[in-house]
């Protein structure tokens, strides 16, 4: 009898399994959004995280360990997005399966281990695999014989059929520096019909050689070696090992299908996509990249969405914007010209919601972002594509290659465009794009808008210091691993020897009065800053010495060397007497700070239950801060909360409040946690052990609120005391900001308010009760004047334009006019240039149009400044844009903009920018006035 063929779904639980019978310990996927580790955008490797591991950096309650990861390889040093849809095994999205061994079991039962699933529990042919071991191409590295003996004892492996590879396919490392070691891949022949070299008579089919006849499925990494230096590789006191195993492949394989998107999980998304474009088998053949890609686009999508990772401008949210954009012109492609990703994205949720729950969890919003995306693109994707068909047909025109990466970032900033997607249809026309530029466009301006860098550096000049500090104090029994006691929940005062004292990066023995220092204790009850919580700060005191300190800050150092552990550095400020090393020093926390922080932090977890409520399931968390003056909480949504649902957020936090519920703080295993609802956020680092902050309904005898969370909170909601949401606003596209207060600062907030309407009812003489009629009167006799003032003022402007056209510069019968207005103050400048400086602009295309003697057209440079900005617009008329795509306005106003150090964009007969630097006005009319004289048709 045939043996039946496993699902995905049983294959991935096949592998758990096997391991777990072995003494591993499941560990759940952790998110595609890396937490804690800034160096990823995503989560690209099973070992992610337990990277901290290896590093000496964490320990955890157990040695083996066994799971199928979530991976994302679509930037950065892996990124397959370039490969997907070229060939049957490329994905964005894949899972990987891997076991590990932590200074546990080592080559020999990994390697065991490895043969025993293959061949017994799978049944894959022993004479089609193979495997390599590492040998130094060098012979500066030990060949790895020990992984060769292994694998030669393994029953019925061709002793042939192990083969020895060099550093670049057989050894592994995680950095320039760290822990590294020898790997061992295993390869399985899929028979010389899958080779595809077939046509070169030179060819000879071998593993890690050039065709798709062996085809890698497993890589066991033996991590063994420390490395300290180019050339510099120490033994580590712990052997470790790290196997990861591509899920879609060994699926496919144990299915006996050809392609990855064959196997039963993706085989529904390309089913539904022949479903809605209606082709036939071979017409599905003949398309089949674009099947492809938008099946593996969606996957991707679904995943990103959710785990958090919405459509936007920047950093995580670009990429899923812009797999969704790229998916949807794929679909264009096969005469999909309306949204349909939601389709399948559905089959994605259906074929793995088994085994990510998230998925099913978060299934509208999934649906609902991918369709807005897809919306959103639509509406820019045909004047976009025409815009960069022109620019690579005048290209190839003049002989280029190559697009420049500002007009790249012009088409995704005007247009919508990705880069990846304008780099696809420029290779389709065996063109390129420059990357760089585009990436340098878009840093310049996102720092230009005020975003800032989507990623920043980790880590920290301090950290040699505080290595040799740590190793330091350990050897003369100062402190015992793993480092520094935290403890910021039980006491809020410490007392304990002053172990170490750092001034100006250099370890001292004294301090004195008026220095900052930072100082080292065995233990600290200060809380370090994370999840969205600010540090505490406090002071320090020493018994019977008339000393002082302020701590203002309390860093988490983390040690990464052989022997691990961590420090907590106070910086401090010395307000009276000195700190000498070998005091004993009491530390406390400064207690009503601490409680107001803990108010706005227990809110936070009831606004976030108030907004589930409220605006739906998918209103989840994507960033906060909780101080002590106020709360910020962004989360998830992609429209401004009307003033209702505002209000009835706001009523049901306080209606928590005045319940008076219990705040429980339990210690449980994350899956634990997990199975009782405990919220856990995406982009935040788990252990396996986990806090949970239980708001319970003490009369229905439920829970309101659950949330994994360190911070520190209130014991009662009732502590909290009055609640109060003072502004609402949107950081990004899909992502709303709620800024709130709560107790003391809440009460504050109010009577605040009640001084400004005393103070307005006082200044309008007019009773509280009558103050908005009042108010509404005043506006409205001040629009009535506004409008006198505006009728004046354009007969102002009307009369002013027709002198400064008299001055404008005639340029070979082409009109150039640069017009300067001067507003008050950046608030008259940001209310008025919007129509002003437009309504201007036309005024002398106008003229000039009505003048014989300029044939060649006009262009119009209006500016509008203030003491600290300027804003402007171009404008041309119509036969100066059509004559010549270098006298359009969209690329007069990069000249502008590149000459004064701002900013801008637009269509050919209209553009609009500003800047920071008036001082460079008059440099930017002169670049104007040049480039016209140059580009003069």
């Amino acid at each position: 009898m045939q043996k039946k063929m496993m699902t995905g779904a049983e294959i991935r639980q096949s592998f758990i399994n096997f391991f777990k019978e072995r003494g591993h310990t499941y560990v759940p996927s952790s998110s595609l959004v890396p937490g804690g580790d800034q160096t990823l955008l995503f989560t690209n490797a099973g070992m992610v995280q337990f990277k901290n591991i290896f590093l000496g950096e964490e320990t955890r309650p157990y040695t083996r360990a066994v799971n199928s990861q979530k991976c994302m390889r679509v930037a950065g040093k892996h990124n397959d997005l370039d490969e997907v849809g070229r060939d049957d095994t490329h994905h964005t999205f894949f899972e990987m399966l891997g076991n590990w061994s932590f200074g546990d079991y080592y080559k020999k039962e990994a390697i065991e281990w490895a043969w025993e699933l293959l061949t017994e529990v799978w049944g894959l042919d022993k004479s089609r695999l193979w495997a390599t071991c590492f040998k130094d191409e060098y012979g500066e590295i030990p060949t790895d014989e020990e992984a060769y003996q292994y694998w030669s004892q393994q029953s019925g492996m061709n002793p042939e059929h192990i083969l020895f590879f060099g550093r670049k396919d057989n050894f592994w490392e995680m950095a320039d520096i760290g822990p590294c070691g020898p790997c061992s891949e295993i390869h399985v022949d899929y028979g010389p019909e899958f080779c595809n070299k077939k046509d070169d008579p030179n060819h000879v089919c071998s593993v890690n050689g050039d065709c798709k006849r062996f085809m890698e499925i497993w890589n066991l990494v033996f991590i063994q070696y420390n490395r300290a230096g180019p050339n510099n590789l120490e033994p580590l006191p712990a052997k470790h090992v790290d196997t990861g195993m591509g899920f879609e492949r060994i699926v496919s394989l144990l299915q006996g299908v050809r392609s990855n998107y064959q196997i039963d999980l993706l085989k529904p998304c390309m089913d539904a996509i022949q479903e809605l474009t209606g082709h036939t088998g071979k017409e599905r053949e003949e398309n089949i990249t674009p099947y492809r890609v938008i099946t593996d686009h969606a996957r991707s999508a679904a995943f990103l969405i959710a785990d958090g990772v919405i459509p936007g401008n920047t950093g995580r949210n670009y990429i899923c914007r812009m797999i969704i954009r790229r998916a949807a012109r794929f679909g264009t492609k096969i005469g999909l010209n309306k949204p349909f990703l939601a389709r399948i994205a559905e089959k994605v949720i259906e074929s793995y919601s088994g085994a990510y729950p998230e998925l099913l969890k978060n299934r509208r919003a999934i649906l609902d972002n991918v369709t807005r995306e897809e919306m959103r693109f639509e509406k820019t994707v045909e004047s976009g594509l025409s815009y960069l068909y022109e620019l690579l047909d005048n290209l190839k025109a003049a002989g280029n290659r190559i697009l420049p990466g500002d007009e790249a970032f012009d088409l995704y900033a005007t247009h919508g465009l990705p880069f990846e997607i304008t780099r696809d249809i420029a290779l389709e026309q065996n063109m390129d794009v420059d990357e760089l530029g585009f990436r340098q466009a878009m840093e310049e301006h996102r720092l230009i808008s005020g975003s800032g860098k989507a990623f920043g550096a980790v880590g920290g000049e301090e950290v040699d210091l505080y290595r040799e500090i740590f190793e330091t104090l350990v050897k003369n029994g100062k402190l015992s691993l793993p480092g520094v006691v935290y403890d910021p929940y039980k006491n809020l005062e410490k007392s304990g020897e002053l172990l170490t004292i750092v001034e100006d990066g250099e370890p001292v023995d004294t301090t004195f009065e008026g220095a900052n220092v930072a100082v080292i204790f065995p233990e600290t009850c200060f809380y370090i800053e994370s999840g969205g919580q600010v540090s505490d700060t406090g002071e320090l005191t020493i018994k019977g010495k008339n000393s002082r300190a302020l701590v203002k800050d309390v860093r988490k150092i983390a040690n990464p060397c052989k022997s691990g552990g961590f420090i907590f550095s106070h910086r401090i400020k010395i307000i009276r007497g000195n700190f000498a090393v070998g005091d004993a020093v009491s530390a406390q926390v400064d207690v009503r700070r601490r409680n107001d922080i803990a108010r706005h932090h227990t809110a936070t977890h009831l606004l976030h239950k108030a907004l589930r409520k409220i605006l739906g399931e998918t209103a989840v968390q994507s960033g906060s801060l909780v101080a002590r003056e106020y709360l910020r909480f962004d989360f998830a949504y992609q429209a401004s909360p009307s003033q209702d649902d505002l209000e009835k957020i706001e009523d049901d936090v306080n209606d928590a409040i005045r319940a008076d519920l219990p705040v429980c703080i339990s210690e449980e295993k994350l899956e634990t946690a997990k199975k009782r609802g405990a919220m856990a956020l995406f982009g935040e680092k788990y252990n396996d052990m986990v806090r949970s902050v239980d708001v319970r309904d003490e009369l229905k005898n439920m829970t309101h609120s659950l949330e994994l969370c360190g911070g520190t909170h209130v014991k009662r909601t009732g502590e909290i005391g009055f609640f109060k949401i003072i502004q609402e606003s949107s950081v990004g596209s899909g992502v709303r900001r709620i800024t709130a207060v709560a107790g003391v600062w809440a009460e504050k907030y109010v009577r605040e308010n009640e001084h400004l309407i005393y103070e307005i009812a006082e200044t309008l003489k007019s009773p509280k009760s009558e103050l908005a009629a009042k108010i509404s009167r005043v506006v409205a006799r001040i629009r009535e004047m506004e409008k006198k003032l505006s009728a004046a003022e354009s007969k102002n402007i009307s009369g002013a334009i027709y002198s400064v056209i008299e001055k404008g510069k005639n340029i070979n019968g082409l009109l150039f006019v640069p017009f300067v207005m001067q507003s008050f103050s950046q608030e008259e400048n940001d209310g008025n240039d919007r129509e002003r400086l437009p309504k201007s602009a036309d005024m002398i295309i106008s003229a000039i149009k009505s003048r014989d003697d300029l044939k060649k057209g006009g262009v119009a440079l209006v500016i509008d400044k203030t003491q600290t900005s300027y804003s402007y617009v171009v404008a041309v008329s119509d036969n100066v844009s059509s004559a010549s795509k270098d006298m359009e306005a969209v690329a007069i106003a990069r000249i502008f903009a590149k000459a004064t150090g701002g900013s801008g964009g637009g269509k050919s007969t209209f553009a609009r920018g500003g800047g920071k630097d008036v001082s460079r006005i008059s440099d930017g009319i002169s670049a104007v006035e040049d480039y016209i004289r140059s580009h003069i048709f």
